[in-house]
């Protein structure tokens, strides 16, 4: 008798201990579906703060995506003499708190007069209210690390496919999203989406980048409005 409830005994350990694993697998499973999307294939940055230790200028950061890797130089030669120009370039989508971390770390320890800052082209995957949960946090950390900075917002630049601007619709979505939440702030807003919009023949044969006339365009403009609010050194 006593032989037999031990092997019942073992019969439910089994039992239960299968559950236990069944549970588990299906626990993970669910966590991973919950994260689907939230990193792409390849996650990258692209930081430069150039002359951090000199002050007789006042000092500029971009914050985006490849799209300020494209016009940050044009920026910088525009503003020779007039500013020194960093960069904060990253795949990360907004509400990814990696992103959320590295812009308080970089802020936290490195002092900028003007802020000129986007993100909206990566996440496709991302629905427009998740964008619009996060862009508050997003615009928070920027604020709370670079209390003293200006801050100019750089609506996202437009997407097409095959020269028509088909796949704007969810550009425009996350730019109007992100209008409401900075005109609250009373964040001044520069619109890059409707100065490049006329021009798709600017766009590269990706569809997301430009060629050089059209990052010169976005470029010139981004340092025309970043010296409006330069401090006098």
């Amino acid at each position: 008798m006593k032989l037999i409830v031990s092997i019942l005994g073992q019969k439910i350990n089994c039992r239960l201990s299968i559950v236990l694993v069944l549970f588990s697998m299906a626990s993970t499973v669910m966590a991973d579906e919950s994260n689907k999307g939230h990193r792409e294939s390849i996650e990258w940055c692209n930081n430069w703060f150039p002359s951090l230790d000199k002050n007789d200028l006042p000092h500029v950061l971009l914050i985006g995506d490849s799209i300020v890797m494209g016009y940050c130089p044009v920026v910088e030669k525009q503003l020779t003499g007039k500013a020194y120009v960093a960069r904060i370039c990253t795949s990360q989508f907004i509400s990814d708190p990696m992103l959320l971390s590295q812009l308080k770390l970089f802020l936290g320890q490195m002092k900028f007069d003007v802020i000129h800052f986007n993100n909206g082209l990566h996440g496709a995957s991302y629905s427009e209210a998740q964008y619009r949960a996060a862009f508050p946090a997003f615009l928070e950390a920027i604020q709370e690390s670079a209390p003293k900075a200006k801050l100019i917002w750089a609506s996202t630049t437009t997407f097409i496919r095959d020269g028509k601007p088909e796949l704007n619709e969810q550009v425009k979505a996350r730019n109007a999203i992100a209008h409401k939440c900075i005109e609250q702030a009373g964040i001044s807003e520069d619109d890059l989406f409707s100065l490049i919009s006329p021009h798709p023949e600017l766009h590269d044969a990706g569809g997301i980048h430009y060629k050089p006339e059209g990052y010169d365009l976005l470029g010139r403009q981004v340092a025309s409005e970043i010296e409006r609010f330069l401090p006098k050194k």
